[in-house]
């Protein structure tokens, strides 16, 4: 990785699998929904020969999505510093978010009903400046419990020098 998204030196925590299965259930779902519906709506408008059509196309974009999907995942990661938060993702267009712990004005974990199910939430970070927010999707819920609590604990620690 480039070091100018990956600082060199830095443990880059990983976020979970799951999240990458998340994401691919997802995918299957509805390019599964999708292409089912188009093809039999095709097939009954027009021609059953373009919904076979259609359908190889839905399977092609399915398995260009599945690829897409697992180099996202991978291209998620944070790191925790004396006094800030790392947080780098993307692939084709990287970013890194340096957040300073007495900077942040609150964290957030939520999880949704299909997170819930897959096992995983997602920490985000409030700051001052929405430019400077992060968030980091796919952890565990006990990573992102103790996430939250050290970064709650290091921003106000941090914060109550200014």
């Amino acid at each position: 990785m480039d070091s100018l998204f990956a600082p060199p030196g830095e443990r880059w925590q990983p976020v979970s699998p799951r999240l990458r299965s998340l994401r691919r259930a997802l995918l299957a779902f509805w390019l599964g929904v999708g292409g089912l519906a188009g093809g039999v709506a095709i097939g009954v408008l027009l021609n059953w020969w373009l919904a076979a059509g259609a359908v190889v196309v839905a399977a092609g974009a399915f398995a260009w999505g599945w690829w897409l999907v697992g180099r996202n995942w991978e291209s998620w990661g944070y790191a925790e510093r004396g006094d800030d938060l790392l947080v780098t993702h993307g692939v084709l267009f990287k970013t890194l978010v340096v957040v300073p712990y007495g900077r942040m004005q609150f964290v957030d974990v939520t999880a949704g009903p299909v997170e819930r199910k897959f096992g995983i939430a997602t920490v985000q970070l409030h700051t001052a400046t929405p430019a400077t927010d992060a968030e980091i999707p796919g952890l565990t819920p006990e990573e992102a419990e103790r996430l939250r609590d050290r970064l709650a604990a290091l921003g106000e620690a941090r914060a109550a020098g200014l």
